[in-house]
């Protein structure tokens, strides 16, 4: 028997991977409690074993969203004050102004912006939002549940979705103690920050220094480093299949050493396809050269396009399409549900992977926890889909700035460079990856397969206070 609840409060499908599919969830009996996941999503957990209990009217108060809107403004405009770096400018999102509705919106969120782009202002942003949220039913429907079940805490799993503020309010004003998980490694400087809870529980020093530093109102004591479970899946040898059963299940050519293309979204990198173009076109060369290699592409899970169809006709003797196992309940990014099979997929892919070429990804992570290297690439396209977007403001991004050095990863600053960054790679020359793995170890607490055990300490001393 249990002597304490978890409610896990779950906005999107992601936090399910961290907290449900990982070690966390597999050590709630170890630490004598009963893991109970508040789903505001569409998701039904309960198919997948767990328990839950679904929150059917998460309605916002109408002006919620527009001052939740505000206030991202507003953050940019502090932080480029007190940094006097514009390259907050760069995280901001246009307005839209094509209907009435739309104008109206991004009118009053530019208004309460203006006036608000102090201190104070921000602080009053803050707290219009809560004074919001407490008077909507979905806080008192919070209420009525947590008076009901009365858990020991209120974890969310991550920090930037409004639809937590309301329980987390309920949570807060009944002394139920609240925590949230900063969920990814370049959240903070986007202003992703939504919620306030007691606690916050961040990957690394170099994230709480980044929380302290964005949000000063945080306390030191509040802030709690534990490292991200996602990446506890690579350290399980568990996962890991035979070598020849991985390729037979995928078509896969035991021959061939393989690359991997790991994709973005289309607002990400619409020009995508024509960089998988250029790596194709090199392993072609290689390949007329004597050399033996494959390129496993894996696309972003939240791509829904077709856009990839005519590479892999074209390019089939190169590329092999190796899908995620996630579920989609909609087209919505926030609607995609990540499976156990994908991480065993996703670890057995890098595993057999000589290198990954990507643009910018945190994925260089996870090749890194298998000791393999990655590349970046750095080069616009010359015709390019988008005439605005440009790959270089990609590395201008602060969380980049983390870099121990350039030397973390081969870097292609044009097609010709791919064949190089290729053969060093298949060649064994593993130069990069002691600053990859300073990279790695700067972002992400270490050991980094221990990061459910240092979450659930922190989170037994929380419930003993």
């Amino acid at each position: 028997m249990s002597d304490k609840k978890i409610f896990i409060l779950l906005p999107d499908g992601l936090g399910l991977r961290n907290f449900g599919y990982t070690d966390f969830y597999k050590k709630s009996a170890d630490n004598n409690s009963e893991i109970i996941f508040w789903n505001i999503t569409q998701f039904p957990l309960t198919d997948l074993g767990y328990k839950e209990l679904k929150i059917s009217n998460a309605k916002l108060h109408p002006l919620t969203d527009f001052y939740k809107s505000a206030k991202v403004q507003v953050e940019f405009n502090l932080n480029i004050k007190k940094t006097k770096d514009k390259v907050y400018n760069r995280y901001r999102f246009p307005f839209r102004y094509n209907t009435v509705k739309s104008a109206v919106k991004s009118g009053l969120i530019n208004f309460l912006t203006l006036t608000h782009s102090t201190n104070w202002g921000l602080v009053r942003i803050r707290k219009k939002i809560n004074e919001s949220e407490r008077k909507t039913l979905y806080y008192h429907e919070s209420l009525t549940t947590l008076e009901r079940e009365k858990p020991a805490i209120v974890f969310c799993t991550n920090q930037r979705h409004i639809t937590t503020v309301a329980p987390l309010l309920a949570a807060k004003d009944l002394g139920i103690p609240t925590a949230t998980f900063i969920f990814s490694w370049d959240n903070l400087p986007k202003a992703t920050m939504v919620v306030e809870t007691d606690y916050y529980f961040v990957w690394s020093d170099y994230m709480k220094d980044e929380l302290l530093f964005y949000y000063p109102y945080i306390k030191p004591e509040q802030v709690i480093v534990t490292g991200s479970p996602q990446f506890e899946m690579h350290f399980d040898k568990n996962n890991l299949l035979p070598k020849e059963e991985f390729f037979r299940q995928n078509g896969l050519d035991l021959s061939k050493k393989y690359i991997c293309f790991s994709g973005n979204d289309e607002t990400s990198s619409p020009d995508d396809p024509k960089y998988l173009i250029d790596i194709a076109e090199a392993v072609r060369k290689l390949n007329a050269q004597g050399n033996n290699i494959g390129i496993i592409f894996r696309k972003s899970p939240v791509d829904f396009s077709g856009r990839f169809d005519f590479i892999l006709e074209k390019y089939s003797e190169e590329v092999v399409f190796v899908d995620p196992l996630w579920k989609a309940m909609s087209t919505a990014w926030n609607s995609i549900l990540p499976t156990i099979k994908d991480d065993v997929l996703f670890s057995n892919l890098v595993e057999y992977s000589e290198l990954l070429i990507t643009i910018g990804s945190s994925t260089v992570f996870d090749f890194t926890a298998h000791n393999k290297p990655t590349a970046y690439l750095r080069y616009n396209q010359q015709e390019q889909l988008d005439k605005k977007w440009d790959i270089h403001k990609c590395y201008s991004y602060v969380h980049f700035r983390s870099m121990p050095s350039q030397e973390v990863v081969f870097w292609i600053d044009n097609p010709e460079e791919i064949s190089a960054a290729i053969l060093n790679a298949v060649s064994n020359n593993k130069r990069n990856l002691d600053q990859a793995q300073k990279w790695f170890e700067r972002i992400n607490q270490h050991p980094p397969q221990l990061a459910s055990e240092r979450i659930w300490n922190a989170i037994n001393e929380i419930c003993k206070t």
